[in-house]
């Protein structure tokens, strides 16, 4: 976030609260050495982990495994000039432990789009940044509103 940009900086805390109330965010991640942006349904794991599931074959399964994502969700209200947006940053595992795998089974995300081979992918928050802009004021009190 820069300095003075109007916005409400968010705490870790607060920003994970946030993305239980969303069901779709956007994973970032490398294809080919450019960035790839995919929308995905996901839910958050009791530590903060980001949880996604997805076909085993999947290129997204492949192309994360290991790697440093970036997983950002937000939520506006454009009419009233407001929001927010979260992005949690942390390397993405493909989960091979078959207790785990049992226990997101139970507990994890429903994939929209189901197959019949699915991966769980947990994304590790080692950095959460979030913010906000709520009621179409900035921080230095200009009403954004027409």
């Amino acid at each position: 976030m820069y300095a003075n940009d109007g916005f409400r900086e968010l705490d870790r805390q607060e920003c994970l609260r946030l993305l239980t109330k969303v069901p779709v965010g956007r994973i970032v991640h490398t294809r080919r050495a450019l960035p790839a942006v995919l929308p995905v349904n996901f839910c958050l794991d009791d530590d903060g982990a980001v949880l996604l599931r997805t076909s085993a074959a999947s290129e997204l399964a492949r192309a994360v495994d290991g790697a440093v994502v970036a997983f950002e969700a937000d939520e506006v209200d454009a009419a009233r000039r407001a929001g927010w947006s979260v992005v949690v940053t942390g390397r993405a595992t493909v989960v091979t432990d078959p207790a785990e795998q049992r226990r997101l089974t139970r507990t994890g995300p429903r994939s929209w789009a189901p197959s019949p081979q699915e991966v769980f992918v947990r994304i590790h928050p080692e950095l959460v940044t979030g913010r906000e802009l709520t009621g179409g004021r900035t921080l230095y009190g200009v009403d954004l509103g027409p």
